[in-house]
């Protein structure tokens, strides 16, 4: 029991990680939390499921069209809501009240077009689950973790080994210094945005999967914020690490003491962590970005 447990938190958890990391590399780079993020999932979800009813596609080439339109969805939004505050170096709360109103859009957007309706991924997997020493293991809980590791894997190679990701890491240091260095911040910002909404279209199917879809499944954007919190504004790594935390705490919760107490200690160890440690787990201090 507690290793179904675990492992269920665990694959709860990669999908945070997924959220808090596009929420987090937005962050990093342009010292805002885009609210928007979760619009860009719901809509991701939408594609992919409709991508499944339409042309049968498997699990892997669903998430490929829903990354794909994820992807385009960032640039979209990065286009129509900061492009011109960028330009006008426009103070933070400007880019703050435009995610939020971005967000909203999109999901109303979704409601308008497909109702209110609740929509069922087909079923990709017909293997439900496997015995391991004696415990039951869901097979899409699985492949939840396997698509998030290889997914993170990428993300890392992406910021370790390419000049895209340099350039990224660069302009997230100091945006005016890496202009100075002949870095176009323009096609970085672009760049955050698509990968974001790539990760944003992952979650999107994943979620849908898990849940069913539904306008409202940008809400879980929540998730990512508080899994970024604890690891650390702008910090990756600590957003995944946050993001398993809550994940694993989240699953418990609701087994121990029931579904409807599990907000309540998801906020309370948000508010925690904001008075005891609220630089997060990864010590990352942040600073403005004009």
């Amino acid at each position: 029991m507690m290793l179904s447990m675990l492992i269920n938190g665990l694959s709860v958890g990669a999908v945070y990680s997924m959220i808090a990391v596009g929420f987090a590399l937005i962050f990093s780079v342009m010292k805002f939390s885009n609210f928007a993020h979760g619009g860009m999932i719901a809509v991701s979800a939408y594609i992919g499921f409709f991508a499944s009813k339409w042309f049968h596609t498997n699990l892997f080439l669903t998430l490929l069209i829903a990354m794909v339109g994820g992807g385009i969805t960032g640039l979209v939004v990065e286009l129509i809501g900061f492009r011109r505050m960028r330009g006008k170096n426009s103070p933070l709360i400007y880019y703050f009240i435009s995610s939020i109103t971005i967000g909203m859009l999109l999901e109303n957007i979704l409601t308008l077009i497909n109702g209110t309706n609740f929509y069922t991924f087909p079923t990709f997997i017909q293997l439900y689950s496997f015995d391991v020493f004696g415990f039951m293991v869901n097979i899409m809980d699985c492949i939840m973790m396997g698509v998030t590791v290889v997914s993170l894997l990428t993300l890392l190679y992406i910021f370790r080994c390419t000049r895209l990701g340099l350039a990224i890491r660069a302009v997230s240091l100091d945006n005016r210094t890496s202009r100075l260095c002949g870095i176009n911040s323009t096609v970085v910002v672009m760049a955050a945005f698509f990968i974001a909404g790539a990760l944003a279209g992952i979650c999107g199917v994943l979620l849908g999967i898990n849940y069913t879809v539904y306008p409202q499944l940008s809400q879980m954007v929540v998730k990512g914020f508080i899994a970024s919190v604890l690891g650390g504004l702008g910090s990756l790594g600590g957003a995944v690490v946050g993001a398993l935390l809550l994940g694993v705490i989240e699953v418990f919760v609701t087994v121990i003491f029931g579904a409807g107490l599990t907000p309540v200690f998801s906020f309370g160890i948000i508010i925690l962590f904001l008075l005891i440690r609220p630089q997060g787990i990864a010590g990352v201090i942040v600073s403005e970005k004009a």
